[in-house]
């Protein structure tokens, strides 16, 4: 019985849905079985003492007084897990009040009643319009409206008021802006997973926003530049475009697709940041505007990547102060298993950005570092330590260390190679003669993957 998918997806219920589901298999509307009130108010009570269900037990529920029989069981199981998808597609479907208006409409034209059907349809037009939201479900709503406007015209045969011009141009915002806002996620899942994909018509679209004026409407003029910058690193000009559309328009989206919106161009920060330090304050400054708004909040979750990058990007600005709030504020809200060791982590950063070079090591000797990752910061930040601190024996013992850690470590590519980078020059360092000191600075300078090549150059010039 536990291992059904009845029992999976009853699992599943909020506090307040196992209430409502209760209600909803009392309901002789939607259910008229006796024997699956009995079994929903079964699992019920199963869920709210945290206990598993017993198919016996289930079928004295279901049945009181009858002897057990697998088949009827089953057969129970079966019929209450449609009665339990019946309402959650039923939720969805009530879950836009405004958009049943539109439903609700079109069954008075139906029934033949257009004064009614004129009355749901000015509801829904007004309440449209004073949604602050224009995203592009707005548009396909406001298509939406105008169809059927369209189809109660032409039952009342009011020829003179068709408005087919209005659907066109409704139905093509709306697919623009879906298109343009697919071919965005899209083009950031191709740049991590290195996929390739078609985008039929993306070329005509461009064409036909600019030739039209549709970057008025920002759900368009939003995904048209990031479908630009993302697709050409170079093409900054669109990104300052999006910035400032987005700025102007953040209220008019949702909190999840201005969530999306934000992540996108914090992500071309972060690359841009790797190839040139002036783009650190940009993406600062959308970090903190998207914290702001609780935006990088994920069901009361806090990335743990995300705050790794964040004190980087602020202590790399000098930002120490606003850091070490940041680090304070959103530790509750990190993951249990890694919130102590992303907390350390980020103490010591910012310890050793101070040169308070104890507190550092106290903060890294706190934690557990059970990501890879995150275990080769702290060795690497324990190593910049001991160099800064002339611990010359202690860290040539610690680059034995790190060096034998990372060779144990499997398939971890482009870190492992950064890592034994780090490893190699800063032996190197040890160990130069001022005649080595201009080859060395070289090497160091033309290296591709090197995270810290800006300490170790610095080392070189001190």
């Amino acid at each position: 019985m536990k291992n059904t998918l009845l029992w999976e997806a009853f699992a599943a219920l909020s506090k307040s849905e196992l209430r409502e589901f209760d209600k909803f298999t009392r309901s002789p509307f939607f259910n008229q079985k006796e024997q699956l009130m009995g079994l929903a108010a079964y699992l019920r009570r199963c869920v709210e003492n945290g206990e598993k269900p017993e198919a016996g037990a289930a079928f004295a529920a279901a049945y009181p007084g009858a002897a057990f029989d697998d088949q009827k069981m089953r057969l129970a199981n079966s019929d209450l897990l449609k009665l339990l998808e019946h309402y959650w597609m039923y939720q969805e479907k009530f879950s836009d009040p405004e958009r049943n208006k539109i439903r609700l409409a079109g069954a008075y034209r139906k029934r033949n009643l257009p004064k009614h059907g004129q009355i749901a349809l000015r509801e829904v037009r007004r309440d449209r319009e004073r949604q602050t939201w224009r995203h592009a479900e707005h548009f396909d709503d406001l298509h939406r409206i105008e169809l059927e406007q369209f189809q109660s015209a032409s039952a009342a045969k009011r020829y003179e008021a068709f408005n087919l011009q209005e659907i066109s141009d409704l139905m093509d915002t709306t697919y623009i802006a879906r298109k343009l806002r697919h071919v965005c996620l899209a083009r950031s899942h191709q740049a991590v997973f290195k996929t390739e994909y078609r985008f039929g018509l993306l070329d005509a679209i461009f064409e036909h926003v600019e030739t039209e004026g549709l970057l008025r409407e920002p759900a368009i003029a939003l995904y048209f530049h990031a479908c630009h910058f993302l697709a050409d690193p170079a093409a900054e000009d669109h990104f300052n475009r999006f910035r400032e559309t987005l700025s102007r328009h953040a209220d008019q989206f949702p909190p999840e697709e201005l969530r999306a919106l934000y992540l996108l161009a914090i992500n071309f920060g972060v690359k841009k940041s790797n190839e040139t330090g002036v783009w650190y304050r940009a993406t600062f400054d959308l970090y903190r505007e998207a914290l702001e708004r609780d935006l990088l909040l994920e069901n009361g979750m806090f990335s743990r990547f995300a705050y790794h990058n964040i004190v980087g990007v602020a202590i790399r600005l000098q930002e120490i102060e606003w850091a070490e709030i940041f680090i304070h504020h959103y530790k509750p809200f990190l993951e249990r298993s890694y919130r102590e060791a992303a907390f350390s982590l980020n103490m010591a950063r910012v310890a050793y950005t101070r040169q308070d070079y104890r507190t550092a090591l106290l903060h890294l000797q706190r934690a557990d570092y059970k990501d890879f990752i995150n275990s080769l910061n702290a060795k690497i930040l324990q190593l910049k330590i001991y160099y800064e601190t002339g611990e010359t024996d202690l860290l040539e013992s610690h680059l034995d260390s790190v060096k034998n850690y990372i060779r144990r470590q499997k398939a971890v590519g482009y870190h492992r190679e950064n890592f034994l980078n780090i490893v190699r020059y800063t032996r190197a360092l040890l160990r130069r003669t001022p005649e080595d000191t201009e080859v060395l600075r070289r090497q160091i300078e033309s290296e591709a993957v090197l995270t810290e090549k800006e300490w170790l150059l610095g080392r070189l010039a001190g």
